[in-house]
């Protein structure tokens, strides 16, 4: 197979306003899958509205677009039902951490073997330039037109607290390392998460006085660090930085192994029943 299998040419152009960096993770998402030589016939894509909610159109895969912030939940009726599928949800900031906050932290607890690429782009971007649960204080959106009041969520800090065996954060500047931590999430057994980092010129960066797609992009660059430049930085210099790459990596046990376990064992105590009846 070749990446050329995984995607729909035929969709092409893309939809994505002008300077976008949707494009840079379908690009990790694809080029990892095409590395790991993912069955499309048993990966099945979950995504709902919005600009991420979107990008499944170009992936030639078994896709399943549901309601607006209810990915987690349509995915994990899959997973329950097909536990030998590899199932992926792709979801922006508002989608997966304000009106799908709630699947999102228990699909963690749970430790549901899904891997969930979270699009933070500090806004909602197809449904009116509202702000989300990441747009920064003091950055504008229709719904803070003077300026964000509200403290961010930080999604892997989230994930991390919540349950989940495998966070990470990529960015649409560091492409390497944005693939490296998908491949690594698509690989995982058990709740996996993905933030990328990446601009909206149209609602975000037009607000901000940021709109250039290449100063965005310049932007990502000088918001990010590694872990291991973050280690050497006081409080102050990591004010208003994200640090990319893994940030928990653990095995634990997976819902529907846990299910499985359950189902063995009332099993075999009805069988003892009946055998004893």
């Amino acid at each position: 197979m070749s990446i050329q299998d995984y995607i729909k040419e035929d969709q092409f152009p893309l939809f994505t306003c002008s300077g976008c960096t949707h494009g840079t993770v379908i690009n990790a998402f694809v080029r990892a899958a095409d590395e790991l030589q993912l069955d499309r016939g048993k990966t099945v894509i979950v995504c709902a509205i919005g600009c991420a909610g979107r990008t499944p159109t170009y992936l030639d895969f078994n896709v399943l677009r549901v309601t607006h912030g209810r990915a987690l939940a349509f995915a994990t009726g899959i997973k329950l039902a097909r536990p030998d599928v590899k199932v992926i949800v792709f979801m922006g900031d508002g989608d997966a951490l304000a009106i799908g906050g709630n699947h999102f932290i228990h699909a963690a607890r749970r430790n549901i073997d899904i891997t969930s690429v979270v699009f933070r782009n500090e806004i909602y971007g197809m449904t009116g330039g509202q702000y989300s649960p990441t747009t920064p204080v003091g950055h504008k959106a229709t719904t803070a037109p003077y300026g964000m009041i509200e403290p961010s969520f930080d999604t892997c800090e989230l994930a991390a607290s919540a349950g989940a065996t495998y966070v990470a954060r990529g960015d649409a500047y560091n492409i390497g390392n944005l693939y490296n931590v998908m491949k690594t999430a698509l690989q995982h057994k058990g709740f996996a998460v993905v933030e990328a980092l990446t601009s909206c010129p149209t609602q975000f960066g037009r607000r901000n006085k940021v709109a250039d797609p290449a100063k965005m992009v310049e932007r990502i660059k000088n918001m990010v660090v590694t872990k291991t430049a973050a280690a050497k930085m006081s409080a102050e210099e990591l004010e208003e930085k994200f640090i990319i790459g893994e940030f928990v990596n653990t095995r634990k046990i997976e819902l529907t192994e846990r299910y499985a376990k359950l189902f063995d064992t009332r099993k075999k105590d009805t069988e003892v029943v009946i055998t004893m009846g």
